[in-house]
This record gives structure tokens, C-alpha cells and sequence, in this order.
């Protein structure tokens, strides 16, 4: 189990990306407010104190903070095989 606090600046975002084969993720939203879409699941806002998962093979097309103002943060949770080192790959 690998834990992590992502954080996003106003307007910030990640590129779309996949993680670990064998990944299940946990993410709480800390702070703010979190927009995301995983696979064919519709664009969410998930705001301070709500939760989603990934299961393994997730493509994660969209995430970023929902607001232009105010910094947004999360902690994920992966649960994740030992030999699977890298835990967040680009998709091209």
C-alpha cells in the first residue's frame, strides 16, 4: 500500500494517464474540489471530504481541480503489487 497527497494549483490538472496493472486507488479529496473521468464513467466533481476509486486498468482521461481560484488537494491510496514500480504512466 502506497499512499500520496496530489495537489493541484487553480486551474491545475494532470495529463490523462493510467496507473500500475495491478492498482486499485482509494482518493479522498482534502481540499477544494476535484474534477475527474475514469474510463466510460461520466466527468464528476467530487468536492472536499467525498471519495471515488480506480480499479486496476482505470484509464483516468480527466483530472484536475475544478476551480480557476482556490487550490484543491487529495490523498490516494494504491493498493498495488510489490514489483509494480511505476504507479502513474502518461497516456499518449
Amino acid at each position: 500500500m502506497i499512499a500520496a497527497i496530489v495537489t493541484y494549483d487553480p486551474s491545475g490538472k494532470s495529463p490523462p494517464h493510467h496507473h500500475a496493472g495491478s492498482a486499485f486507488i482509494y482518493a479522498q479529496v482534502l481540499s477544494g474540489s476535484i474534477r475527474s473521468k475514469v474510463d466510460d464513467a461520466p466527468v464528476r466533481i467530487y468536492k472536499t471530504g467525498e471519495n471515488f476509486y480506480e480499479a486496476p486498468g482505470s484509464k483516468h482521461s480527466i483530472s484536475e481541480n475544478a476551480s480557476k481560484k482556490v487550490p484543491a488537494s487529495l490523498l490516494a491510496v494504491f493498493i498495488v503489487d510489490f514489483d509494480d514500480n511505476k504507479l502513474t504512466v502518461p497516456d499518449n
